[in-house]
């Protein structure tokens, strides 16, 4: 089933945030359909950096390579601000989608970016930002790529320019909608009160961001159509890394940490180390 296809359906997608082939095997061997590569998580794990705007469409696009040649799932990628004007976002389109993108997210801020839950951010005029998703439904190789329209303005211009620049987007034809960062319950209801029934509707989950943590099935009861939990495996893995550096350090040994990791022969299991050896063997021309 397509992604188009899949989120057409009443049950809500549920996408959690990967960053490498390692998370995205391991998320779709817990029995995710989709994935989500964020910007921000390879901000935060390729270069220790916070999501200020620093990653390259080239990082972004080297990395979705890499999942895709690890899992077959659909992948939602964050395509930022399409990484400059509309002729930089089609190039952008081209990229990802060769790369094994399904799903291209791209906002309305300025460029460079910051994370939708960070303060201080700045948009484009909604024009330009109709603009761009024009011209990345102009490049898309196969109608099947969703272009999915994000905009920040409720922290910026307030919640009805939020709602006004969304329909905007949606008049120049995104295929999913991302109104970003709403502050409360009720402005979640608000938006899916508005667009549900309309268009597909994205929601962000951010451990400690500006949205209430909200679970799926309530986001599905309002009528989303996908939720996103984008960086809490790296919020998980860098918790769990601080504790195991700490417990290295301290004591010379991994055998404290021990029952907190796994060994040699259990993260083996985890990438498939037996299936791909065996799989080698096809190839290796000894018939015995």
């Amino acid at each position: 089933m397509s992604l188009r296809a899949r989120i057409a359906s009443d049950e809500i997608l549920v996408a959690p945030g990967v960053y490498d082939g390692l998370t995205a095997a391991i998320a779709a061997s817990a029995g995710f359909e989709a994935l989500y590569l964020s910007g921000a998580a390879v901000a935060y794990t390729r270069l220790g950096r916070p999501d200020i705007g620093l990653t390259s469409v080239t990082e972004m696009a080297d990395t979705m390579t890499l999942i895709a040649d690890r899992t077959p799932l659909p992948v939602i990628i964050d395509a930022d601000t399409g990484f400059g004007n509309a002729l930089n976002a089609q190039r952008t389109m081209r990229l990802y989608e060769r790369a094994g993108a399904a799903a291209l997210q791209v906002e309305d801020q300025s460029y460079p970016k910051r994370c939708g839950h960070l303060t201080d951010k700045s948009l484009i005029p909604a024009a330009e930002m109709a603009g761009k998703l024009r011209a990345m439904a102009d490049a898309r190789q196969s109608e099947e790529t969703l272009i999915i329209a994000r905009t920040d303005a409720i922290a910026v211009e307030g919640f009805d320019a939020a709602i006004d620049r969304a329909e905007r987007y949606l008049e120049a034809g995104a295929d999913v909608l991302f109104v970003e960062a709403p502050q409360s319950s009720d402005q979640l209801g608000q938006i899916a009160g508005h667009f549900a029934g309309r268009i597909p509707l994205l929601a962000n989950m951010v451990e400690g961001g500006a949205t209430p943590i909200t679970g799926a099935g309530a986001l599905q009861e309002l009528g989303f159509s996908i939720v996103i939990f984008p960086g809490g495996i790296v919020r998980a893995l860098a918790h769990t890394a601080e504790a195991y550096y700490a417990s290295l350090r301290e004591n010379g040994s991994n055998r404290p940490f021990a029952d907190r990791m796994h060994d040699f022969d259990g993260l083996n299991a985890v990438i498939g180390t037996p299936e791909t050896l065996a799989e080698g063997r096809r190839y290796d021309g000894n018939d015995g």
